[in-house]
């Protein structure tokens, strides 16, 4: 382990401030139940009062800034650490950043004006930038280096869909939100694809397949152009599906490539396999069918099963991980794996075939994810306050 901090210091620090992920993976965890038990209570109540934006634009922007971006800063502010060597965010740094993201959270509740919400939000996501951009710029680490035009991509996106409440500009909101879906299904392919088949080797002693260089473009490529067409609905029904096919069959081949049925043994690795193959059978899904209403319905296929399913088996291992905890000797999940997949089936693909039963089927792919999620609270919440079981720093 590098030294990279004094331990009489490390001892000061309140253990859930010591590292990025303890408090951004357990907020966000919380918030994960919190967002989507209120989703499915307005989705069948209607607009509350004390909203102060359209209740549906709430739900997709705090599922991708509120929930996910919780996830992915305290995944990045954990893993520059080890990509540099250099000590991470911590203490009241680190406590400052945990502000600005939860502040807009409890704003949108309040009879405050919404651009005050918009700027805490870019704030935060410009300090996000800011300390883990200074530390790879120091290291030389290049190659780390794509989060910082990733998060300029995501604060363009988060300016623009506060912009779209007030109709001055022409691109929708939910055309927004699908190109931070595409924002964050290239974050997953580029980390799934560096990780994945790293760690089913690693615990299967198998030899790791190395990757194609073309075939990681031909995956990856069209990602990019889905998530510049999104700002154009001209431009995206002319030539989205053509690309969500290329992606997903190139998807699927690269997940194929990572032999996905050697792992079936392991829930910590299985969970991340069943979660990837959501992102290209999403893809091949909404590229076949000729229906919008279907495709928005088959989107959360990725944005439950890909997105969701990632993050709560991601969440898990780093937590057992960075707690100086034995990776595969923690707590059982694998009941809450399923069911954040049964959550992605039943949203996506059963809410397609059914959707006059589109109610009741909310309400269980929401009660799926709740358990899910409580599950990941209820038996790894503690790691997440306590220090390291094996006094390291961290």
């Amino acid at each position: 382990m590098i030294n990279i901090t004094d331990n009489k210091v490390e001892q000061a620090i309140p253990p859930w401030l010591r590292l990025g992920f303890r408090p951004f993976f357990l907020l966000g965890a919380i918030y994960a139940i919190v967002s989507i038990a209120v989703w499915a209570y307005l989705f069948q109540r209607g607009q509350p009062e004390a909203l102060q934006v359209p209740s549906l634009w709430w739900h997709g922007h705090e599922m991708l800034f509120g929930f996910a971006m919780a996830i992915v800063a305290g995944f990045v502010l954990t893993a520059v650490q080890n990509w540099t060597g250099q000590a991470g965010t911590k203490h009241h740094r680190l406590f400052a950043l945990v502000l600005l993201w939860l502040i807009p959270r409890v704003l949108f509740w309040l009879p405050i004006p919404i651009w005050v919400a918009a700027l805490v939000e870019t704030l935060f996501l410009v300090a996000l930038a800011y300390e883990v951009g200074s530390r790879v710029v120091k290291a030389k680490g290049w190659r780390n280096l794509f989060f910082v035009p990733l998060f300029l991509a995501a604060m363009i996106a988060n300016a623009l869909s506060y912009t779209a409440l007030t109709g001055i500009i022409a691109v929708s909101a939910s055309a927004i939100w699908q190109a931070m879906l595409w924002w964050f299904a290239l974050l997953l392919s580029v980390m799934g694809g560096r990780v994945i088949p790293f760690f089913s080797a690693k615990r299967f002693n198998f030899t790791k397949p190395q990757p194609l260089k073309w075939l990681e473009w031909a995956a990856n490529l069209p990602l990019m152009a889905l998530f510049l067409l999104s700002f154009s609905h001209v431009w995206m029904t002319k030539y989205g599906s053509t690309l969500m096919l290329v992606a997903g069959v190139f998807q699927l081949w690269r997940w194929c490539r990572w032999l996905p049925w050697k792992t079936i043994s392991e829930p910590l690795v299985w969970s991340l396999m069943l979660s990837y193959v959501c992102l290209p059978l999403s893809l091949l899904a909404r590229g076949l069918v000729d229906d919008a209403l279907a495709s928005h319905t088959l989107l959360h296929l990725f944005a439950v099963g890909a997105l969701g399913g990632l993050i709560l088996a991601m969440i898990s291992r780093v937590t057992m991980g960075h707690t100086g905890r034995a990776i595969y000797e923690g707590p059982n999940m694998s009941l809450a794996f399923i069911a954040i997949i049964l959550a992605a089936v039943v949203r996506g693909f059963a809410a397609v075939f059914w959707p006059q039963h589109l109610f009741i089927l909310i309400d269980i792919s929401a009660t799926l994810w709740v358990f899910a999620f409580a599950m990941f609270c209820l038996k790894f919440g503690y790691m997440l306050v306590s220090p390291r079981v094996d006094g390291h720093p961290g």
